[in-house]
């Protein structure tokens, strides 16, 4: 152990622990912009100095390591001359008109700047200027970028993308896409991670807020919404709200207000994508027993992008089940316009979402399918702008019949939801009988990549599960590699899954999205329907519409090619 005095305490901690964690021990509280637990510690702002007796300068404290009697200041007059003059120059280049930021009440610069008193800048504003694409589903304001680099160090080191560099040189040194492409021209899978991970308005997602209200009072179009199952998990967050209060049934009542006609439960499509997914996944388990390669899970957006470019030659492993955002779309347009009596072309199709690839996914057919996407964060500003006050809602409920939902689609937001859900039914359909329903949990937690084998009616089946796009690299050269076997893999690009989607409200820690996780798998387990077969609305809809998985109407609406 290593013995220590910090402001006068006496503190004694492991060996390698940065003076930064050393004065979390005690509830010293050491202000950060740019450090990241366990990904970015590299110092760059230089808010977290201190001073350490016998150096002349202050160091910084996320990446000093404690030494055997140091004696440590977290907020001497040194220290608080030095960081006051880091966060001016900060401010400096970086345009902090508060009023118009996305970030303003939420950003970790502006609390910072509170916090020191900083009420009048002594030097001139230097703002950097860059062309970006305004229509691509993420955007970044270069005036408004801080250099913290935690953009870079998630993209590099938890996604393995490598889309964000330092670029230029001098004083013209700043970050931005790597080589100065076209964000376009780039790999990005738009999985959001940047844009989570910002602390700033630098990184956000397009707004999309403005054809959605247009959509909503034109008087000739009828206006569909989905909200996505881990949404409810954290919408209520910026409000303050507790997780057993911001319910599913309060959103609801806040969106009629808005003005949506009807509001539906992604949960819905869910419970159709495992009963199409689980159906392909047996037909086609013969072949991959022979071939020993799996299918694939095709859900995510992100990862159907990231295997498309990195690994083209596994994209015909992927499920061609739509994912269940645009199957909830195909079938709005289609069984639901029917039984509305109305030109599917009258119909605009929003969805809520946790997550940016959303955006660039319900493009992929023209638009066919859903209209518009908004991210949680969205949903929350437009709640603002109505002056609609959550915590005072009363509980709505959904519209039928595309509004039911189970709790295997409930768990489709959180890693391995979906192939839990799928072998929940996929044991159904082969066996005729119900498992327990939660007899494939071990496909659950927020590891980075997990495998099972479970046992179907005398056919071992392999799984694994993976999320976070460095995992899923590693996963897929294994495969390729003939290091693993498996019969059914299920991907999401965002670790944690949906739950930690680049859409939802900016989180301070993992614990968030523990938290997160644990509210979808309460509501799956106080359901009373935990099986997507026994989804009276999705069997209703085989009846009157699509007659069964896999038939020639349902391969022609929910899948791809």
């Amino acid at each position: 152990m290593v013995n220590l005095t910090i402001n006068g305490k006496a503190v004694s901690v492991k060996e390698g622990t940065t003076i930064l964690e050393a004065a979390k021990t005690i509830g010293e509280t050491i202000p950060t912009l740019c450090y990241l637990k366990e990904v970015n510690a590299i110092g760059a702002c230089r808010v977290c100095v201190v001073e350490v007796e016998g150096t002349d300068r202050c160091v910084t404290a996320c990446n000093n390591f404690v030494e055997e009697g140091m004696v440590v200041y977290t907020n001497s007059r040194k220290v608080r001359t030095t960081r006051k003059t880091n966060v001016k120059l900060i401010l400096s280049q970086h345009d902090y008109k508060c009023g118009t930021c996305i970030r303003s009440g939420n950003c970790a610069l502006q609390s910072i700047a509170n916090e020191l008193n900083i009420s009048e800048m002594p030097y001139d504003s230097i703002l950097e200027k860059d062309n970006w694409d305004k229509t691509f589903p993420l955007i970044r304001d270069a005036q408004k970028c801080i250099k913290c680099m935690r953009c870079v160090q998630v993209c590099d080191n938890i996604q393995g993308m490598h889309i964000w560099d330092v670029v230029n040189t001098g004083s013209r040194t700043t970050v931005n896409v790597r080589a100065n492409k076209n964000i376009a021209e780039t790999a990005c899978t738009l999985c959001g991670q940047c844009v989570s991970n910002c602390p700033v308005g630098a990184l956000t997602e397009r707004d999309d807020v403005g054809i959605v209200l247009d959509a909503i009072e034109n008087e000739d179009i009828i206006t569909v919404v989905q909200i996505a199952p881990a949404v409810r998990t954290a919408w209520g967050e910026d409000f303050g709200m507790s997780k057993e209060y911001a319910t599913a049934q309060r959103l609801v009542a806040g969106l009629r207000r808005i003005g949506f006609d009807y509001i539906f439960d992604t949960t819905f499509a869910a419970d159709m994508t495992i009963m199409e997914e689980g159906s392909e996944f047996l037909e086609r388990l013969p072949e991959i027993k022979e071939s020993g390669l799996p299918m694939f899970t095709s859900c995510c957006p992100g990862w159907v992008k990231f295997v498309k470019s990195e690994f083209p030659e596994m994209a015909g492993r992927l499920s061609t089940a739509k994912s269940p955002q645009q199957m909830f779309g195909a079938i709005t347009k289609s069984y639901y316009a029917e039984k509305l009596g109305v030109d599917p072309e009258k119909i605009f199709c929003v969805s809520i979402m946790p997550c940016l690839a959303k955006k660039d996914e319900c493009t992929w057919d023209g638009g066919k399918d859903v209209d518009a996407v908004l991210t949680t964060r969205e949903v929350e500003r437009m709640f603002k702008a109505f002056f609609i006050k959550p915590e005072e809602l009363d509980e709505d409920e959904f519209d039928n019949p595309l509004g039911e939902g189970t709790g295997a689609g409930v768990i489709f937001g959180a890693t391995g939801g979906v192939m839990e859900a799928a072998l929940r039914s996929a044991y159904y359909l082969v066996t005729g009988n119900n498992p327990d329903a939660d007899a494939f949990q071990s496909v659950r937690g927020l590891e980075g990549w997990k495998e099972a084998s479970f046992d179907l009616n005398g056919t071992t089946v392999n799984v694994a599960v993976a999320s976070g796009l460095g995992n899923t690299r590693r996963l897929v050269n294994a495969i390729k590699k003939g290091e693993v076997h498996y019969d059914f893999v299920e991907i999401m690009s965002c670790p944690g899954g949906c739950i930690n989607g680049g859409g939802q409200p900016y989180k301070e820690d993992a614990v968030m999205v523990e938290e997160r996780r644990h509210v979808l798998y309460g509501l799956d387990k106080r359901d009373n329907l935990r099986f997507s077969h026994e989804n009276p609305s999705v069997k209703l809809c085989y009846e009157e519409y699509f007659e069964k998985p896999l038939s020639h109407r349902a391969h022609e609406i929910l899948h791809v090619k």
